[in-house]
């Protein structure tokens, strides 16, 4: 298996079609940092130049090289990363209250650092939710269209 590289793009297989992610980073302590795209294909692409350059529907932090080398998803390709891309972006955190479903007090952190700022703004909500997700949750939020701004908490 080849060394996975910054500007790789994931291959997912869902239920309803063939989606697409580009690895974007590597953080030291949560991984390879995916970003995902909405759109479902019938056949790989011929070139992914075009999707690397829109917006993703989500970014997220992915166990990659175990989900290669155990055949979850595959490399499809390589595309360099567009300008906007290449900066660590801002991610959002809160604990959940059990009670309301809801996180009472948001933290932004930039791969590095963390501060508390209480409520969203609405350029926030679009903000990637911090964590490392599995191949089940990746697949079930690509099928059912989500987004960090449609999220409930």
């Amino acid at each position: 298996m080849a060394k996975l590289r910054i500007g790789d793009i994931v291959e997912i297989n869902t239920a309803k079609g063939l989606a697409y992610a580009h690895y974007a980073h590597k953080h030291k302590q949560y991984g390879a940092l995916l970003r995902v795209f909405g759109k479902l294909f019938d056949a790989r692409p011929d070139s992914f130049a075009d999707l690397v350059c829109s917006r993703p529907a989500f970014m997220c932090f992915f166990p990659l090289n175990a989900a290669v080398h155990r055949r979850i998803v595959s490399i499809a390709g390589d595309e360099a990363l567009p300008f906007e891309a290449r900066k660590f972006p801002a991610f959002r955190a809160g604990v959940v209250d059990p009670a309301t479903r809801k996180v009472d007090v948001w933290w932004l952190w930039d791969g590095e650092k963390e501060w508390p700022i209480g409520q969203l703004t609405a350029q926030q909500r679009q903000f990637p939710i911090r964590g490392v997700w599995n191949d089940t949750l990746l697949v079930e939020r690509i099928e059912s269209g989500w987004t960090p701004e449609t999220d409930p908490t």
